[in-house]
């Protein structure tokens, strides 16, 4: 366990952005991005990703259906790790995971996997390891753009999108930057947690 408690995040600090004004808020900002470092914290065990063709052959219980629809998303895969680079914006991405696996996160590892192989940066967090940091609540769903902008990603009880609370206070963000450093840190890569824990489970059930 991680003795590492996380930072205040107090709603009123933060603008309420709806789902489509989160959107295009993000889009533009980490397109904007030049030599500097983002990071995303994903928390949830389930989510409802809409307008995803593999997500919906995960409800179908397609799962060879769902292989397939991820390979054929490596060269995109690939072209954007390069961009990003070239743009010295790269993006860190801690997964923290619970076990037993949900079917949701057994189906979003093989895509993490699949991410990193294309030169993304991922790794992935039990959540045992935050336990000191969840005694009151669970870690929110972040999006940290460059240092300078914070979101803390909403959903509904179904997992499906609600938009996010948008924060720039130089001292709240600069706060959890270095709280999800030390996460990235403490965390290993998607790989070696891949052929650990989940190269050898069997597909999972629609979900």
């Amino acid at each position: 366990m991680l003795d590492l408690p996380s930072p205040e995040l107090p709603d009123e600090l933060g603008e309420r952005l709806t789902r489509e004004a989160y959107k295009r808020d993000f889009q533009e900002r980490r397109a904007a991005v030049r030599d500097g470092e983002s990071w995303k914290l994903e928390r949830l065990q389930h989510f409802e990703e809409t307008n995803d063709d593999s997500r919906q052959a995960l409800r179908q219980g397609d799962w060879p259906a769902v292989l397939r629809l991820f390979e054929a998303e490596r060269d995109a895969l690939v072209r954007r790790a390069r961009a990003e680079a070239a743009r010295g914006a790269v993006t860190h991405r801690v997964r923290v995971v619970e076990e037993p696996l949900t079917p949701y996160v057994q189906w979003e590892l093989h895509w993490l996997r699949l991410t990193a192989e294309c030169g993304h940066s991922v790794r992935v967090l039990p959540a045992v390891a935050v336990a000191a940091a969840e005694s009151k609540a669970p870690l929110p769903e972040l999006n940290l753009l460059d240092g300078r902008v914070l979101y803390r990603v909403l959903y509904t009880e179904a997992g499906r999108p609600d938009g996010a609370v948008r924060f720039t206070d130089p001292g709240t963000v600069g706060n959890w930057a270095r709280y999800l450093r030390a996460l990235y840190g403490a965390a290993e890569t998607v790989q070696v947690y891949f052929d650990r824990a989940v190269a050898d489970l069997p597909p999972p059930p629609a979900a």
